[in-house]
């Protein structure tokens, strides 16, 4: 009795999941690559374009006007200028959170967490307040995401930076989400402040590539999700000083051969995903959903998809265990960049094709 009440239980989810009712509606093109997203008031989006240029989206109207104030950025590869955000409350004049990847030697870039306030259509006052210790010579997982929590802090991600040994190595930054207070100082609570030749700014290491990050509010969770190799992408409850084990362990393959990837997928001490993916989705944003526009999606993780070109839905719990998922708009057939939820409630995302889209109801 009690197995056929919990498959009807789960029938009546996904039933409630496929009623949902939404429309989706295209509101910019012609853009770079539009790599961060983020609201600045009811209906003006604050963009980047990886390219190294940002901009301000009218989303009544279409305008964009773009800004002027950035500093220089590597461009290069997955590098240029990346995420946007704001810390909650935001109000005009508040300040800007931008990382980029910041030229600090001939042929190299660190990924670097920067303020700014905006004024009209510039940007005053940038601020690099960390420029990390990750720079190699390679042009790839550069991390990025931002996500900021209730109490004054700023979490940041770093990939491995193409040397799979930096995600096991506390006195670099790359392979690891950071955390900070919003003005850069490094919190006196953070996991690593008092162990010798480990960097202060460190809250969990092991990851190979967080493309996704973000805040839920209501049960206190920080989501990441990061790039596998072939296979082995994984949404991940992120916890204090913990270590998620890339490349010790791993569900993903060798780009060369059909050779798993470190000693196993299981490790005393290393923290299990709470979903992989195999084959690779390659994630790059995360989004948790809060808004009243859609009911049945509250509490639902989103996640952009740049391989497998879709969104993914990710229905968990409170205890952050996963209960079902789908797939949206398979049939658009675009490498879905960033995602954010609008005042309203709606769900805006960007495209490396140079798009920004609306989903709203109908």
């Amino acid at each position: 009795m009690l197995v056929r009440f919990f498959l009807f239980f789960i029938f009546l989810l996904s039933a409630n999941a496929l009623a949902t009712s939404y429309q989706l509606t295209q509101v910019a093109s012609s853009l770079g690559v539009p790599w961060g997203l983020v609201f600045i008031s009811e209906d003006e989006i604050l963009f980047t374009e990886r390219e190294g240029k940002a901009g301000i989206l009218n989303t009544q109207s279409g305008d964009i006007d773009y800004l002027s104030g950035l500093p220089k950025v590597m461009a290069r590869g997955q590098g240029g200028l990346l995420d946007v955000a704001t810390s909650p409350n935001y109000q005009q004049g508040d300040w800007i959170y931008f990382t980029y990847s910041k030229p600090v030697q001939k042929d190299q870039g660190a990924t670097t967490l920067a303020r700014a306030h905006l004024e009209g259509k510039s940007l005053k006052d940038w601020r690099d307040l960390l420029i990390t210790h990750s720079s190699t010579g390679t042009d790839s997982h550069y991390g990025s995401r931002m996500a900021f929590d209730d109490n004054n802090h700023v979490y940041f991600s770093i990939g491995d930076r193409g040397f799979r040994s930096n995600g096991q190595d506390l006195s670099t930054h790359a392979g690891s989400i950071l955390r900070l207070n919003i003005d850069g100082s490094v919190p006196d609570d953070n996991p690593f402040v008092d162990l010798k030749n480990a960097l202060s700014e460190i809250w969990s290491y092991g990851h190979r590539n967080p493309q996704g990050l973000t805040w839920d509010n209501n049960n206190k969770h920080l989501w990441s999700i990061e790039h596998g190799p072939r296979g082995g992408d994984e949404i991940n409850l992120i916890e204090k000083g913990k270590n998620y084990g890339w490349p010790t362990i791993s569900y993903g393959k060798e780009y060369w051969a059909p050779i798993a990837v470190g000693e196993g997928t299981h490790k005393k001490g290393m923290e299990q995903p709470i979903k992989i993916y195999v084959p690779s989705i390659a994630p790059s944003s995360l989004l948790y959903y809060t808004g009243d526009a859609f009911k049945d999606w509250q509490g639902s993780l989103f996640a952009g998809a740049l391989k497998l070109r879709h969104i993914n839905r990710v229905m968990i719990d409170e205890q952050g265990k996963v209960m079902a998922e789908e797939r949206l708009f398979e049939n658009l057939d675009e490498r879905i960049r960033a995602l954010v939820q609008s005042p309203e409630g709606w769900i805006y995302f960007s495209t490396d094709s140079g798009k920004i889209y609306v989903i709203k109801p109908k």
